[in-house]
């Protein structure tokens, strides 16, 4: 897919990126060659290839979704400012 010079200096335009006039042609002939890319791409034949999150094949690891409290309050408000019992004081934000 070729792109022309106005259709560059649109998409520019649009994105909000400042262009010199003379880097035009070249920029038109970078993004024609990306967009041949695509359409290489969009071509392959997917349809029998199930969707993945990495290339190797493996499972994420899994816990048990339970509430738990650390165990280990005075580790965790040992830096603490200011504190009352096993919680964190913060001020008052709001009037």
């Amino acid at each position: 897919m070729a792109l022309d010079i106005a259709t560059v200096r649109r998409i520019a335009r649009l994105a909000r990126i400042r262009v010199p006039e003379e880097e035009l042609p070249v920029m038109a002939e970078e993004l024609s060659r990306i967009m041949d890319w695509i359409e290489q791409l969009n071509a392959v034949d997917t349809s029998n290839v199930a969707p993945m999150t990495s290339v190797a094949d493996m499972r994420p690891h899994q816990r048990e979704d339970a509430v738990t409290d650390g165990g280990v309050p005075e580790k965790v408000l040992a830096n603490a400012t200011d504190r009352v019992g096993n919680f964190f004081t913060v001020p008052k934000v709001v009037e």
